[in-house]
């Protein structure tokens, strides 16, 4: 079983390259041009969901309300 994720900046491309070996579909904020833009979390959120894509970070407490 493979995943989709949205990962922001603060994940290491080591591990964005691992999670892709293993076959699951990561886009990143810097491929998708909304890296270091102080992008809201929600907006984060609404875009990683409209693609059908989980939010992999390592900033959860900033999504739990959400």
């Amino acid at each position: 079983m493979w995943f989709r994720f949205y990962t922001n900046e603060n994940l290491t491309t080591e591990l964005v390259e691992t999670l892709r070996q293993l076959g699951h579909d990561v886009l990143t904020s810097y491929e998708a041009g909304n890296a270091n833009q102080g992008i809201p979390d929600d907006q984060v959120l609404t875009t990683a969901t409209a693609e059908g894509r989980a939010v992999l970070t390592f900033n959860r407490d900033d999504f739990l309300a959400l």
